[in-house]
């Protein structure tokens, strides 16, 4: 018998539940109060859960570093090693002079900052959080954005912010596979068909959500007069999104939700930009102001590419060639990303089409390389017990190393790919490479010890105890199961982690609630996605992306009162459905 957790370490649930909340207080505290930067506010958070810990719940001094130790490694790899990929990937892009053009080709799709932001950070962000995730959408849409010449700052939050809505089901439905892997056996049935409910059930809350995260990133951004100004692109993108995530999610499958919901936002989007646009063309005050006649002609099709305005009557044959140039001009632009998305699909294609032979199915091929290396001293060595775990059960802790499989490793496959056709020498990816290095070093060491944090109050029991006093709140479990998953997502930075975390303690207090354990693990993940735009490293990846290191504390200050909202009305949904909308609920 190993190390045993006790989740009432200071004798009363929500006194214990306090105690627990301890290095969280002081995280937001530091961060967003005392403005210190987020390795530092995650150094003093970290330290304040080694003394919980050891000095609350009891847990041996060894047990405790260990656990600290692993959640470092673990910080590296797959977190760190995926969000430093995607950032290596657009500086490539720079250094070789083909984001200029990128640039070309979106002014050229709207000069309005508020249609870019759709097409860039909801858009383009949720087809990378559908085939990558792990932080890689925010640092490529926050670095395309402020490059672009949005505020830096304001770039980032609108990265935040649109990441939200995709995410339960990002990673082409890793957090929904996840799910379904932890609590079939709670749920008596087969691993497939617990995560097809769940992908049903998210998909029967977050299409609410995408129909106004984007109205929520336009006023954000210029104020609710300017969003309702675009109110025909706000209601094609949100909707478009929606509609086709719950149908996906619902009668497809959950690992083709972002790719289709994201192809078709932004396809929506670039239609009706053909013949409609903003009656004004909003930009920035230190931009000049445009004035349209609030539609677009047909023959607006055949602008020139410096915008100066339609092609005359009289030359419609130069007017066609000008056209198919900056056809062949955008594709010339945004040929790094395609090489991307093909190489991550690529990776992908096991999942995506099961039953291929041997020798196509490079999914296969790829997970060969992985290694499962269980954590000596702490694999197995803490004892998880009810109602957390249906029966006293070891704790695991193993490592995985998946070497090629991994987001970062295929990002840094396509990097590379991408870089040869660029033009790029291997000098220069080197070069690139190294300077990535330096410009991430305190996200990386941000991103470590939010994660050191998240093992030791995993394996003290600390989160179990949070977790277990939000499961007493009776009939309105259901509003406070988005809010644990919050706090996973949080801890985590990963709604697939949130839900490997608290999926089995939420499925199993809604049994004996005698409420539907479907929508408890499905609100888990639901809600989860909102902590996404407040987790630390989150910040700490963002502000590295666009070079303002040390301006953690402002981001979560201008995000965090958006995610606690957010969360409510995943709460407030689920709530509903649990009453007076069960019919909502799949069986």
């Amino acid at each position: 018998m190993g190390w045993v957790q006790d989740y009432e370490p200071v004798g009363g649930l929500w006194l214990s539940a306090l105690l627990a909340a301890l290095p969280i207080i002081v995280l937001l505290s530091a961060l967003g109060v005392f403005r210190r930067s987020a390795h530092l506010s995650a150094a003093l958070a970290l330290l304040t859960a080694l003394g919980i810990a050891v000095f609350a719940y009891g847990m041996p001094v060894g047990l405790a570093g260990n656990a600290a130790l692993l959640g470092l490694v673990f910080g590296i790899w797959p977190i760190a090693w995926i969000a430093f990929h995607a950032v290596f990937f657009h500086n490539v892009t720079v250094e070789t002079g083909r984001f200029e053009s990128i640039k070309a080709a979106l002014a050229g799709f709207s000069p309005d900052r508020r249609i870019q932001a759709l097409l860039i950070a909801f858009g383009f962000g949720a087809l990378l959080e559908g085939v990558a995730g792990g932080g890689s959408p925010i640092a490529i849409t926050a670095a395309m954005m402020a490059a672009l010449g949005f505020p830096p700052i304001k770039a980032v939050v609108l990265a935040l912010l649109a990441n939200t809505a995709p995410v339960a089901f990002g990673g082409l439905g890793n957090p929904m596979i996840v799910l379904g892997n932890v609590t079939a056996p709670l749920l008596g049935v087969e691993v497939e068909e617990a995560t097809q409910l769940f992908s049903a059930m998210s998909g029967r809350q977050l299409p609410f959500l995408a129909l106004i995260i984007p109205a929520f990133m336009v006023v954000v951004l210029a104020g609710w007069r300017r969003m309702v100004e675009v109110w025909p692109a706000l209601l094609v993108t949100g909707g478009s999104f929606a509609i086709t995530q719950f149908l996906i999610s619902n009668y497809v499958s959950p690992s083709l939700v972002d790719v289709g919901a994201a192809l078709a936002a932004m396809g929506s989007l670039w239609l009706l930009t053909r013949f409609w646009s903003p009656r004004e063309v909003w930009r920035f005050d230190s931009e000049p102001a445009e004035k349209t006649d609030g539609h677009r002609a047909g023959s607006d099709a055949a602008q020139t590419g410096d915008g100066s305005g339609a092609v005359g009557d009289a030359e419609p044959a130069a007017g066609r060639l000008a056209t198919a140039g900056r056809r062949r001009s955008g594709l010339y632009a945004w040929m790094p990303y395609l090489v991307l998305i093909v190489v991550i699909v690529v990776s992908r294609i096991g999942t995506l089409f099961p039953g291929l032979p041997a020798w196509l199915d490079v999914t296969a091929l790829l997970q060969r390389a992985t290694l499962d290396i269980p954590w000596a001293g702490l694999h197995e060595v803490v004892v998880r017990v009810p109602p957390i775990t249906p029966q006293d059960a070891d704790y695991p802790a193993v490592l995985t190393l998946d070497l090629l499989f991994s987001p970062g490793s295929v990002a840094l496959i396509a990097t590379i790919i991408a870089g040869v056709m660029m033009g790029a020498r291997p000098m220069t990816l080197l070069r690139v490479y190294g300077r990535t290095i330096v410009q991430m070093r305190w996200a990386l060491a941000t991103i470590m010890m939010i994660l050191s944090i998240s093992f030791v109050m995993n394996y003290s029991g600390a989160t179990s105890t949070l977790g277990l006093a939000f499961a007493t709140t009776g009939v309105l479990f259901p509003l406070f199961s988005a809010f644990i998953g919050w706090l996973g997502v949080f801890l985590t930075g990963s709604d697939a982690s949130a839900n490997s975390l608290f999926g089995p303690m939420q499925v199993i207090s809604a049994q004996q609630l005698d409420i539907d354990p479907t929508l408890a693990g499905g609100t888990n993940s639901s809600g989860g996605v909102m902590g996404k735009m407040i987790s630390p490293q989150n910040l700490a990846v963002g502000a590295t992306a666009i070079g303002q290191t040390g301006k953690e504390s402002l981001l979560l200050r201008k995000t965090f009162l958006w995610s606690i909202l957010l969360t409510l009305a995943v709460g407030v949904i689920a709530l509903l459905q649990s009453t007076v909308l069960t019919g909502m609920i799949p069986h």
